[in-house]
């Protein structure tokens, strides 16, 4: 933590020596600064989200691809009716 406060220290007493345009410039990099660690941030949420996909949207290029087989997964009623016990 010390470390951390002297850096901290530096940090102002460097910027309490430059004059007011320069220290102007210093918050409008630390503003650029920000905002490009607010892009960075935004860009790797979107990522995340593209990689997001439902299921069906995932499966949309196997759909209809099994042809023949029963339309109707009941068509065994009997075999149906002992699982209704």
């Amino acid at each position: 933590m010390t470390q951390a406060m002297s850096r901290e220290q530096a940090i102002l007493e460097s910027v309490k020596a430059l004059t007011p345009q320069q220290q102007e410039e210093v918050i409008n990099f630390i503003e650029f600064l920000q905002y490009k660690e607010m892009q960075n941030q935004e860009t790797v949420e979107d990522k995340e989200k593209e990689k997001q996909v439902s299921f069906l949207e995932a499966a949309k290029e196997f759909i209809g691809c099994i042809d023949g087989g029963p339309g109707d997964l009941a068509t065994n009623k009997k075999y149906l009716e002992g699982f209704g016990r």
